[in-house]
């Protein structure tokens, strides 16, 4: 039961952690239709600004600076990147974005280097929140449960509650009657990706101590969170929600298991011998496969279900 109990825990933080990131992701492409390569990027980019201002004011400066500058860049390359190129379609989108992520990471090599930074957790913070059988449940990722919780919240509560929700949506699907209304589509869409850079770069900053702060940690990532959105489905903020909880469970899960499929398939019945076919890979711990069951889980959707858990698109 203690296992089980820490083992769903850490995979329900890790999979919030996962869904911070993925949210702006979905947002973006839900509002606007751009698949923004460069995300990861935004993520790292929060950690980096929240290592710089943490350094000089401390963490809980840096938790509303650092998405804050990250979310005005988001801004400024909407503006004056993205706009120039989105009347030539996805592609030119794509490749922007793309390129994008390789200039953010050499910028970061630039101006703080190539090894890791001593990104650590603010000391009021670095206890137990409180103690499971044995097993002590770190403060640390309570807390950065209840920011995902709440940043959801928050984004359920602007785009349903709000004017500017409300604008925001109707300049997807109305964009003339928006503004015949006053309003500034254009400008509309570059808050929103800017907002949606920003939530990366709220999940940098909380994820960035709690794992480490280093130049590969964009790349590290980055896959995950494209399999987060089209599992959710493309565009579904509900679904990304799911689809971050249930890798998030999965994956932790599979890492603790440390039993190879010899062992279970003796354990069901199975006789297996090293002249069996292919031993070597059925000598393979559950943890060692870990790291492929979230793009196996992707591959499964995307043949019987092509538009997602929750999505409405189906590409």
């Amino acid at each position: 039961m203690e296992f089980f109990l820490i083992s769903l825990l850490n995979g329900v933080s890790y999979g919030l952690l996962l869904f911070m990131l993925s949210s702006g992701l979905t947002l973006i492409f839900s509002m606007m239709g751009v698949l923004n390569f460069a995300h990861a990027s935004f993520y790292m980019l929060g950690a980096y600004f929240a290592y710089q201002i943490s350094v000089k004011f401390g963490f809980w400066p840096a938790l509303l600076m650092a998405p804050l500058v990250v979310g005005v860049l988001g801004a400024l390359v909407e503006r004056f990147m993205l706009r120039r190129v989105h009347k030539f379609g996805h592609v030119p989108e794509l490749l922007l974005t793309f390129g994008l992520a390789y200039l953010i990471e050499e910028f970061v090599h630039l101006i703080w280097g190539r090894s890791s930074l001593d990104y650590k957790v603010p000391t009021e913070m670095d206890g137990p929140l409180f103690t499971l059988y044995t097993t002590t449940f770190p403060m640390y990722r309570g807390f950065m449960m209840l920011v995902a919780v709440l940043m959801l919240l928050a984004i359920f509560l602007v785009l349903t509650r709000t004017r500017i929700g409300l604008v925001i949506q109707a300049s997807l699907t109305h964009p003339d009657t928006v503004e015949a209304l006053g309003h500034n589509v254009p400008r509309v869409f570059m808050l929103v990706f800017g907002g949606g850079c920003a939530l990366a770069g709220l999940a940098g900053v909380i994820g960035g101590n709690a794992f480490v702060t280093e130049p590969g940690m964009a790349a590290a990532v980055g896959s995950i969170v494209f399999v987060v959105a089209v599992v959710g489905g493309m565009g579904s903020l509900a679904g990304a929600f799911v689809a971050s909880l249930l890798i998030g469970v999965i994956q932790t899960f599979a890492v603790a298991m440390d039993y190879s499929f010899v062992t279970l398939l003796k354990s069901a019945g199975f006789v297996i011998t090293p002249d069996t076919f292919l031993y070597s890979l059925w000598k393979l711990t559950i943890a060692q496969t870990a790291p492929i069951l979230p793009y196996l889980f992707l591959v499964l959707i995307l043949i019987f279900r092509p538009r997602g858990l929750m999505g409405t698109r189906e590409g």
